[in-house]
């Protein structure tokens, strides 16, 4: 009796203890119709994150969303932050997914390390099938952390498209053995949703054997910010590794150049063109005197030259009748005609 009345009463410290294996999708009603909504709850989750929404057909919570993203209703998808305990609530749109049902509520992640959660509901009015049956062969598993190798050259800091090698080490679990394998590598920077390229891995995995794989990742020219890289396989998202690309600050410089070199070049080019077409003065170009130092400078000659004259010549008077000239000299004012009263005159003998 007394393990009995111990026991109810730790039951429900223990509830919390198994909601905090991983994140918990809950919903306000298991089926409702297009057009309806049903208000989603969430806990478990880290704090102050951003998830995504969706409803998803083909999948069930045992084996996740089958085909990825492209089984569910993207366009009605909604985004929800959780709070400082990793709580949320949100309503979200009822809409049909692309695929039939079983459906699910899927939420996941968006930045970050990867965590998703499933909660099973039933779409009114949408058709139903049976999901597609497990491979009953290889099947692979990640057995180490993804992790980006390399370095940037000096070309992408100049806009070169940044590229690394992501690294992991990938083990069959399956009973037959896996070969040539053909990986999913996608990267999202921020938001938006991943650009997938296929890898293919050269290689044989026997049952219960390891190996380590390396796919390479680029990216387009002049890309920075922060990105995300993902690796799916057979349908699901193994991992996803983030990678913050730096801005390429070479760009930057070189229009910064370009800003100045091309203003002062048509500077240049528009003041020659108006040196070239403006008219010239008459009288020809003026010459600046050339003054040449004192050391390049010829002796002056000691032999006296010739004296000027002193006699000034005036314009307006002829050389031997300038004033002050040997036949111009200033004199006393005399009157030789004779009929000056002043002047006597000697009457000779007519």
């Amino acid at each position: 009796m007394l393990a009995v009345v111990l026991a109810l009463l730790l039951l429900p410290f223990s509830v919390p203890v198994a909601a905090a294996d991983g994140p918990v999708v809950e919903l306000s009603t298991s089926q409702a119709g297009t057009g309806g909504s049903v208000t989603v709850s969430g806990s478990g989750w880290r704090p102050h994150t951003l998830l995504m929404m969706l409803i998803c057909g083909r999948s069930t919570p045992s084996r996740g969303v089958i085909g990825g993203t492209n089984s569910c209703a993207n366009g009605d998808g909604r985004a929800v932050t959780t709070d400082a305990d990793g709580s949320f609530t949100r309503k979200l749109p009822v809409a049909e997914p692309p695929v039939p049902c079983p459906c699910v509520v899927h939420v996941a992640t968006v930045t970050g390390a990867k965590a998703e959660a499933d909660a099973v509901l039933q779409v009114a009015g949408h058709p139903v099938a049976p999901l597609p049956a497990e491979p009953s062969g290889g099947r692979l598993s990640i057995l180490s952390d993804t992790r980006l190798t390399g370095s940037s050259g000096v070309l992408t800091w100049f806009g070169a498209p940044p590229g690394r090698t992501l690294v992991f080490t990938a083990g069959n679990v399956g009973s037959t053995e896996i070969k040539n394998p053909v990986f999913r590598v996608g990267t999202a920077h921020g938001v938006f949703a991943p650009q997938w390229d296929e890898q293919q891995w050269r290689g044989t995995l026997a049952p219960g054997k390891k190996a380590q794989i390396k796919l390479p990742v680029e990216l387009s020219a002049g890309a920075h910010g922060d990105y995300t890289v993902s690796l799916r396989y057979d349908g699901k998202v193994l991992a996803e590794q983030p990678w913050g690309v730096g801005r390429p600050w070479g760009v930057t410089l070189f229009w910064i150049l370009l800003c100045l070199v091309v203003p002062a070049a048509v500077f240049r080019v528009g003041m020659a063109v108006v040196d070239r077409v403006r008219p010239r003065r008459p009288g020809g170009a003026r010459h600046r005197r050339l003054t040449l130092p004192m050391a390049l400078r010829p002796p002056r000659s000691r032999t006296p030259g010739p004296e000027p004259d002193p006699t000034p010549t005036l314009p307006w008077f002829a050389p031997d009748s300038a004033p002050g000239g040997p036949a111009g000299r200033l004199s006393a004012p005399h009157d030789d005609s004779p009929t000056s009263p002043t002047t006597p005159t000697t009457k000779g003998p007519t």
